[in-house]
């Protein structure tokens, strides 16, 4: 992939202050891609939108960070509002947002969880996904040249057990967007993909291995750089239509396209057996 084919472009990645947000983010950056980050989290800390702007500039694009608290539907219209006003256009939408209650719901039982677990991942993670992509793709058709292009990512928790049942429905919901967003959008030209990363080395991961709450292959677990490259290939690949409703894993497309991370690694993607559990 060439060096700044995004150039001129714009893209909006949710919740990417950190985690798999912030390597997407830095992904497009690579590319030359203005980037919107938005988070709750700013300042000169290392996991903050700012912090992030700072990498996606590094890499070679613009990032543009944005204090956004999801959860506020006023906070998300004028996210895009701002957008319009700085470029009057927007090419990619990357819904990554999602809340991780705190403590984390790891398993359980779904009458011993706080409901306020039901607000963050249902709630932050599907809820809000919608709203934005409803700002996002009204403001992406107001452009002929726009890409028209939207990332939903989820997980394979959305078809087996994982974690908890909140967090398994937001999931599946995510899934049904990404199919039902291209039904309704193919005619005016919006491609829609659902993206599966697979055992990802976010901050919070190697802090959960680091308490032993979890156990990872970390040689061969992706990083969040991982998916923001395939990402950017896919935006920049002509032919993604054909992939228009799909859900697919990381792993699979990084194969497709050849993408390596940052480690110079392809890690083929593997089901962490502490996250999921088989229905018995």
């Amino acid at each position: 992939m060439k060096e700044n084919e995004l150039k001129g472009k714009v893209a909006v990645v949710t919740g990417s202050s950190r985690g798999i947000g912030r390597g997407i983010a830095v992904g497009l950056g690579e590319k030359g891609a203005t980037v919107y980050i938005t988070g709750r989290s700013k300042g000169n800390g290392p996991l903050t939108i700012d912090e992030t702007a700072k990498m996606v500039n590094e890499a070679g694009g613009v990032g543009v960070p944005v204090s956004v608290d999801l959860g506020d539907d006023e906070q998300i219209m004028r996210l895009y509002q701002q957008i319009e006003s700085d470029h009057g256009r927007l090419d990619i939408h990357v819904n990554n947002a999602f809340k991780i209650p705190n403590p984390p719901v790891w398993g359980g039982k779904f009458w011993e969880h706080p409901i306020q677990v039901w607000d963050d991942q249902v709630g932050i993670g599907l809820r809000a996904a919608y709203i934005a992509s409803v700002h996002a793709t009204k403001l992406m058709m107001t452009s002929t040249d726009s890409l028209k292009f939207i990332v939903n990512i989820s997980s394979s928790g959305s078809e087996r057990y994982a974690l908890s049942a909140s967090y398994g429905i937001a999931k599946m919901g995510t899934d049904r967007l990404t199919r039902d967003f291209a039904v309704e959008g193919k005619e005016d030209g919006l491609c829609v993909i659902g993206l599966w990363p697979s055992q990802v080395l976010t901050e919070f991961i190697i802090e959960s291995i680091e308490k032993g709450d979890i156990e990872l292959d970390e040689e061969n677990s992706e990083t969040p750089l991982y998916t923001g490259r395939v990402i950017a290939k896919l935006a920049t690949d002509e032919q993604r239509f054909e992939r228009n409703g799909q859900v697919l894993t990381t792993a699979e497309l990084a194969v497709h396209y050849d993408i390596k991370d940052e480690r110079g690694k392809q890690p083929k993607g593997k089901r962490n057996p502490t996250l999921f559990r088989e229905i018995i």
